[in-house]
C-alpha cells in the first residue's frame, strides 16, 4: 500500500507551500514505524438502497435525509456499507509520542491520516473491480460528516456491521471512533457507469478549512 506523501504534507497544513527537509525525513521515519504498528482491518457489507420522495434515505442498516449523499446515490439500487481501521497500534504508537515529542507526534497524526485513507482507496479499487465484473458500477465513497450526512449515522453504521465485534471499532460518549485512525463510508452501487466526482472536500461546504485539497 502506497501512501502519498502529498496528503501527508496536506494534514501537515503545507497547502502549495514548499516542504523543508526535516519534515521530509520525519515523514518517512512516521510512516515506516506506522507500517509495523498497524494491523490493517475492513468490514463490507452490501444492503438494498431505497431513497423516498420525500428524501429520506434507507440504506439497510442506516437511515438518514441528505441532499448531498441523495445526489451522490441517485440511480443506485444497493449500498455498500464500509468500515476500516489500522488497529489499536496505531493509537499507542500516536499516544507516546503525544508524550515524547510533540513535533513527532504532530507528523505521525498526519502521516496515520494518509494511510488511512490509502487503506481505504486501496480496498475501494478492488471493490470497484469485482462489481465492474457483474456489470456494476461503484460511485465515490461518502463518509458520515461529509456534506450534511450526519455523524450521527456513524453509530448505526458501526452497529449494522458488529463493527465492534469484529474489528474492534467502538464509539466513545463524544461520538469519537476508537481506534482513531477507523473511517466508516457507503459506496452506492449502480448498474449505469457515470462520473460522479462528489467525495470527501468537494462535498465539504467549509471552503476556508486549512487542510482542503
Amino acid at each position: 500500500m502506497e501512501i502519498d506523501r502529498k496528503e501527508v504534507y496536506r494534514y501537515l497544513g503545507y497547502g502549495t507551500h514548499p516542504v523543508d527537509e526535516e519534515t521530509r525525513k520525519l515523514a518517512e521515519t512516521c510512516i515506516e514505524e506506522l507500517d509495523r504498528a498497524a494491523d490493517h482491518k475492513v468490514l463490507m457489507r452490501e444492503f438494498p438502497l431505497t431513497i423516498t420522495e420525500d428524501g429520506l434515505i434507507d440504506g439497510g442498516c442506516f437511515r438518514t435525509k441528505s441532499k448531498n449523499l441523495s445526489k451522490n446515490l441517485g440511480g443506485c439500487g444497493q449500498v455498500l456499507v464500509m468500515a476500516v481501521t489500522l488497529g489499536a497500534g496505531v493509537d499507542r504508537l500516536l499516544a507516546r509520542y503525544g508524550r515524547l515529542s510533540v513535533a513527532k507526534a504532530v507528523v505521525m497524526q498526519a502521516a496515520a491520516a494518509a494511510m488511512v485513507e490509502a487503506w481505504c482507496n486501496e480496498v475501494c479499487t478492488g471493490w470497484k473491480q469485482d462489481y465492474e465484473t457483474k456489470g456494476l458500477y461503484l460511485r465515490p465513497r461518502f463518509s458520515p460528516g461529509y456534506g450534511d450526512f450526519s455523524l450521527s449515522c456513524q453509530e448505526q453504521i458501526l452497529n449494522g456491521l458488529e463493527a465492534g465485534k469484529r474489528i474492534g471499532i467502538t464509539l466513545t460518549e463524544g461520538g469519537l471512533m476508537m481506534p482513531s485512525k477507523s473511517v466508516t463510508a457507503v459506496i452506492g452501487v449502480s448498474p449505469h457507469k457515470e462520473f460522479c466526482h462528489v467525495e470527501g472536500c468537494e462535498a465539504c461546504t467549509k471552503t476556508d478549512c486549512l487542510y482542503r485539497r
